[in-house]
């Protein structure tokens, strides 16, 4: 027996594109009905939502998320999301990689370090409009040097007003128990690792040690051993690697498993990912 939906559901449209400009991405989730769980990141995300709402938990924290709020994540702040009442979603942000913030930064400060944004949620900040209008411009392609002033306008604002300049994300360290465990997850992450392992590693009790990370940070081991794996993956990804490739690479045990798994994280398949890459570089190669 056919079901349908109703003639009001909306199309679900996911876009990225890397500006070659700005060196960084921009994501659009269009109409999406997502959960997407507990991760991080190893780069920051700023973003907003242009219609719906979002529940967001953040560092421990709740929020209620909606048009005219800014989200802000530093790389390892851990997070997950969901929309509200289970209606869909459009929801817009940028990402942008440690070294390019770190120039940012430079260019606005004349000093060396990466800012740590203290506040995870700017609610009805007037920033949106300006990034609404920055990632628009990013999304067309556009190459106006208009684009770059609107991002160091906003980023100006934000490392002054929102950012610890005493504190960089390199210095937000737990313990050593758990920076052991974080160094070995990093190095092995390819491998079937076990929870017995890190007791034996840490010299805990498997349980001691699972309340501990999860408190200090905000996300349990594996959770953390697959957000490293996801990032991993978007590095050979844009380097040009099959998804097949990357799966063998990054400890999945088939294509199937890490396509499902990405999009669970990411809120795109490895193949539409990795085409946003392929596309950047055949425009280089047409431009010499």
């Amino acid at each position: 027996m056919l079901v349908t939906r109703g003639l009001q559901m909306q199309k679900e449209i996911r876009s990225v594109y890397f500006d070659s400009d700005l060196n960084i991405e921009a994501y659009s989730f269009k109409g999406i009905a997502q959960k997407f769980p507990n991760h991080f990141h190893d780069y920051y995300v700023i973003g907003f939502i242009e219609k719906g709402k979002r529940y967001l938990s953040c560092k421990n924290k709740s929020y209620n998320v909606g048009p005219g709020d800014l989200t802000i994540f530093n790389p390892n702040d851990n997070h997950t999301c969901e929309q509200i009442d289970n209606k869909t979603l459009d929801y817009r942000c940028i990402n942008i990689q440690l070294d390019v913030m770190k120039k940012i930064t430079f260019e606005i400060t004349n000093k060396e370090y990466i800012p740590y944004f203290t506040e995870n949620v700017l609610f009805n900040n007037e920033l949106v409009d300006s990034l609404q209008e920055l990632h628009r411009m990013i999304m067309q392609e556009e190459t106006d040097f208009k684009k770059e002033e609107i991002l160091l306008f906003i980023m100006e604002q934000l490392i002054t007003e929102y950012s610890d300049g005493s504190s960089s994300v390199n210095l937000q360290e737990p313990n050593t128990e758990i920076n052991t465990i974080c160094e070995f997850l990093r190095n092995n992450y390819t491998k079937n690792i076990t929870l017995n392992e890190l007791s034996t590693l840490t010299g805990v009790s498997k349980y001691h040690l699972l309340r501990s990370f999860t408190k200090q940070k905000g996300i349990s081991p594996y959770s953390y051993l697959e957000a490293i794996r996801i990032n991993e993956a978007k590095k050979f990804l844009e380097q040009g690697n099959s998804p097949l490739e990357v799966a063998l690479k990054t400890g999945f045990t088939d294509q199937s498993h890490f396509t499902n798994f990405f999009k669970k994280f990411i809120g795109l398949t490895p193949k539409q990912y990795m085409k946003v890459f392929i596309d950047r570089d055949e425009e280089k190669i047409n431009e010499k």
